[in-house]
């Protein structure tokens, strides 16, 4: 049966590389949170690699940049039913996505193929793909055009039991474990080639598998160990008793129709309507989330705007109360004072401004505590920062609110609190970040806090997605959450990533709970994302080496005599 089965995946690698790549696309997007299956992840990649082998063997009649051709309708396959929800907000920014990160996919693979030809098929050149391809992940993770949704090891979102050893390694540990594990199955698949060759030469009957501790039963072992190890530690994790008590308000405020028009007393109003039966004398945060208050407020005198006002009258009920809320807000730069690069100019005054999407923490201290959000969302709040690309800022995507570069923070905040532990916020598309994230704990933070707003994407897989999300964050940090979301899901994430008190989509909500801190550090924590900046160093080497292998056969050809 295994004979029959691998001699018939050994023939899929005659059909025609787009078809191939295609197939790679399909099997990625049924592996891919939230209702796939993640073990489809370690055979993703097998397809494309097929493909670029019959690249490889026919490389003197290929064409020019033919693995970027050929891999390009899978990867663009694969990014479309994935993240094709993006269009529900904006149909520029959804093209601009997918269509961009196909072709840095195709891109990675395209270097990996050219690597690997000119290190005339040393094994070494399977490695280029693994540091091409984490230094692709590396770069979402760290520039302007971040979009880093689709990184691998984000795959076991939904599974996470899997994967209770990110707390070591982070999500790039998962990357690592996804193509390494492809390779090791396709090596797999090369041996029985080879013995399948010399069985028809010698009429011998085929053994499969040929040893166990050979490529099959590493491909077996290098994915049932790190699940078995995962589990292992899932079972045996305790959380220590620091309990902080939770009301967290799940508005639901169509960002549509609502959110910008509804004069702020009245969001005020339906916040407080649902959180006063939930909260009293023991409850430590009020959370409601992000943008909840447009009142366009200013930084340079933030406690005289009526929305704040209406949020402290809860403190003088509750004096230990502290209230976490989203809001757009602006600061007025003295004159003279350094213009930063998200800087905006008044239309009838020489002074200038910076707009910023906050967070803002309200309690019985003297002053109001800010948070701006610093991981942007790309075409909607930042817009590459290249030079000559300015003129970029007037085609930013309205979505309703400050449109444009907003302002950041250089420094992940955590928040001095009455009578509980410090907290820290992530706003929306900041829990995607897993180093940036685990900043906030490397600070001091003992307990994080998502707001967010994910009613933009409709009822479909995109704010699912970005929920599941939330569960690695509290694996790589062992840190629990409490996230608000507008229009759901809010819920109660411990420190093993498990989910409590979960809400519907797309209904007004409330949860009373207690989640404990913690002030442990983890591995992940203590050293971010050093395989992404291993492999990206080792992929920087492998290039160089590439490049100087062709220079060198290039010259030594045209030394020798005619």
């Amino acid at each position: 049966m295994w004979s029959d089965f691998i001699c018939t995946v050994l023939k899929i690698r005659k059909i025609h590389p787009v078809l191939l790549s295609l197939l790679s696309g399909v099997i990625l997007s049924l592996a891919w949170p939230e209702r796939g299956f993640p073990g489809l992840l370690f055979i993703g990649f097998l397809p494309l690699l097929l493909a670029e082998e019959n690249l490889y063997q026919n490389r003197e009649k290929t064409i020019k940049f033919s693995a970027l051709i050929y891999s390009y309708p899978g990867f663009l396959l694969w990014n479309l039913l994935t993240t094709w929800w993006i269009v529900n907000s904006t149909f520029v920014g959804a093209a601009l996505a997918i269509i961009l990160n196909s072709l840095f996919m195709s891109i990675v693979f395209q270097a990996f193929h050219w690597t690997r030809k000119k290190l005339s098929g040393s094994p070494v050149g399977y490695l280029a793909l693994i540091s091409y391809w984490i230094a692709l992940e590396y770069l979402h993770l760290n520039w302007d055009l971040n979009w880093p949704w689709l990184n691998l090891g984000n795959g076991f979102a939904t599974w996470y039991k899997w994967v209770q050893w990110y707390e070591y390694t982070g999500t790039f540990g998962g990357t690592l474990w996804v193509l390494s594990g492809n390779l090791v199955i396709f090596r797999a698949f090369k041996e029985f080639e080879t013995q399948n060759a010399k069985r028809k030469m010698q009429n011998a009957k085929l053994q499969w598998p040929p040893s166990l501790f050979r490529w099959p039963g590493l491909a077996f072992l290098w994915i049932l160990l790190p699940i078995l190890y995962s589990l292992v530690i899932y079972a045996r994790f305790r959380e220590e008793s620091h309990p902080v008590n939770f009301v967290v308000v799940q508005p639901n405020i169509d960002p549509y129709s609502e959110q910008y028009v509804l004069p702020p007393p009245e969001v005020i109003g339906k916040i407080m309507s649902l959180a006063d039966p939930k909260l009293d004398s023991a409850t430590n945060f009020l959370i409601a989330p992000e943008s909840a208050i447009q009142e366009s407020m200013w930084e340079n005198d933030l406690s005289s705007f009526e929305s704040i006002g209406l949020l402290r009258k809860a403190l003088v009920r509750w004096p230990d109360l502290n209230i976490l809320i989203g809001g757009s807000t602006f600061y007025q730069l003295p004159p003279g004072a350094p213009l930063p690069r998200w800087a905006r100019k008044f239309t009838d005054s020489p002074n200038h401004y910076v707009a910023y999407n906050a967070a803002i923490l309200i309690n019985n201290r003297d002053s109001l505590q800010l948070y701006h959000k610093s991981k942007l969302t790309p075409g909607v709040e930042i817009l590459p920062s290249f030079k000559g690309f300015n003129w970029l800022e007037k085609y930013a995507i309205d979505l309703g609110g400050t449109v444009g570069s907003l302002g950041m923070d250089s420094v992940r905040k955590v928040y001095s609190t009455v009578k509980t532990v410090g907290a820290a916020p992530a706003i929306c598309y900041e829990s995607i970040f897993g180093e940036f994230f685990a900043e906030f704990v490397r600070n001091g933070a003992r307990l994080m806090i998502i707001i967010t707003n994910d009613g933009w994407w409709g009822n479909t897989p995109g704010h699912r997605q970005h929920f599941s999300f939330t569960h690695l964050r509290a694996i790589e940090t062992r840190r629990s959450i409490a996230r608000s979301a507008n229009t759901g899901i809010s819920a109660l994430i411990d420190q093993r990533g498990d989910a409590h008190q979960v809400t519907g989509y797309w209904k007004p909500a409330v949860i009373k709970g207690t989640l404990n801190a913690n002030d442990r550090m983890t591995f992940y924590v203590r050293h971010g994302d050093y395989i992404a900046r291993i492999f990206t160093w080792t992929g920087g080497i492998l290039l160089l080496s590439a490049i100087g292998w062709s220079l060198r056969k290039r010259f030594s050809l045209k030394s020798k005599p005619n």
